[in-house]
């Protein structure tokens, strides 16, 4: 630095004077630019969600006003050459790779020109101090970037997978109503629509008999009333989801029994229910799975077969339990029946549901004008061990 002349003693004080006042001006700006500086951070660290161009142009114009006002004390003073340093660190985070290293590259360089100008000559720490900052800041950034994008990706994988740990529990909640839903029909189509049929056939037989036959159709009428009782009896207990009425207090075969004979009154067809080989206690699954297979076969037999005779057997067998419902009525081809048709078809399927879920089978078998055979077959499950 060139050595100030000698002036006199009044020169001396408007000199010092000037240069306190000049001194002010500079703190000043370098209060400004930390303001600007804190402002733009604050900023950021408030919105960080809020995105598009326009909050991608208001950070770089701020980095831009930030790097003048910065330039413009590093040139007055040496003191403020070292504040390139946090703008290292917002160059690499406000702009792209690409363009940020050439910025840190090119602040390097001015810190490194505007520390030798003060000092009107370049000396090995002016220049390794800058370069050091610009390195330690850009590794640091590097790693941040890295860290932050590591985050990032499973911050996306975690909303991902709650977002698929929402649409599992919906399906499932729909895959349970539907399952529900498929259940609760079942279970009417087998008890209250056929229990319903059975009525009306009932009444029907007894309206014949009025005039001619006063007796039968007054025994019509109170097996009418016995029907609907127990139909009662099935809702009320398909309510409370409590085993059926026929099996609360008898056992699977007495229950068949039952419902084979309430099957053959009002009809024309009679009807036998026959057990083979010695009976096993099943489990409730099974009795009411059986059950209400032999219910909707014999619904069918009454409404559609006009058959002469039906039969209902029950086989016990070492690892099998077999319910046949067979009659020699009209018949029909299983391959072109479907659900929804006439009353036909949905029974059917219902009885597959039913044995299926219990790891069973179910054959029918039918031809137009030779009757229908209907087999379902359950494994038993106690058979490994032994009986």
């Amino acid at each position: 630095m060139r050595e100030r002349p000698s002036r006199a003693h009044r020169e001396e004080d408007a000199v010092a004077g000037v240069a306190y006042a000049g001194r002010t001006a500079l703190v000043t700006c370098g209060v400004l630019l930390g303001i600007l500086y804190a402002a733009g951070i604050v900023v950021e660290g408030r919105l960080p969600h809020v995105g598009g161009p326009t909050h991608l142009w208001l950070g770089r114009i701020w980095l831009a006003a930030v790097t003048l006002g910065w330039a413009a004390l590093a040139v007055n003073s040496p003191q403020f050459v070292w504040l390139a340093f946090p703008l290292f660190f917002a160059y690499l985070h406000l702009l792209p790779l690409a363009a940020a290293l050439p910025g840190v590259v090119l602040l390097t360089g001015a810190a490194i020109a505007a520390a030798g100008w003060h000092a009107a000559g370049l000396t090995p720490p002016q220049v390794i101090g800058p370069t050091t900052g610009a390195a330690v800041a850009t590794l640091m950034a590097l790693v941040y970037k890295a860290l932050y994008s590591e985050s990032e990706q499973r911050r996306l994988l975690i909303d991902d997978l709650v977002s698929t740990r929402g649409k599992l529990v919906r399906m499932e909640s729909e895959t349970a109503r539907l399952a529900e839903r498929e259940r609760l029909a079942r279970e009417i189509h087998d008890t209250l629509a056929q229990g319903m049929s059975s009525i009306i056939l009932l009444l029907r037989a007894a309206r014949r008999d009025l005039t001619n036959r006063p007796a039968d159709a007054e025994l019509r009428i109170t097996e009418a009333e016995r029907a609907a009782q127990e139909n009662l009896e099935e809702a009320r207990n398909f309510v409370r989801a409590l085993a059926p009425p026929a099996l609360q207090h008898s056992s699977l075969t007495a229950a068949l029994r039952r419902i084979t004979d309430s099957a053959a009154v009002g009809t024309a067809t009679r009807v036998r229910f026959e057990v083979a080989g010695e009976p096993v206690p099943l489990p409730a699954d099974h009795d009411l799975a059986l059950l209400r297979i032999a219910q909707g076969a014999l619904g069918n037999v009454s409404r559609h077969s006009e058959a002469e005779h039906a039969g209902v057997t029950l086989t016990f067998l070492d690892d099998l339990v077999v319910l046949d419902i067979y009659d020699d009525g009209r018949g029909f081809d299983p391959a072109q029946t479907q659900v929804g048709t006439a009353g036909t078809g949905y029974g059917l399927r219902a009885m597959r549901d039913r044995v299926t879920a219990l790891g069973g089978s179910l054959t029918i078998e039918s031809t137009p004008g030779e009757g229908t055979a209907v087999a379902a077959t359950l494994p038993l499950p106690f058979s490994e061990e032994g009986r």
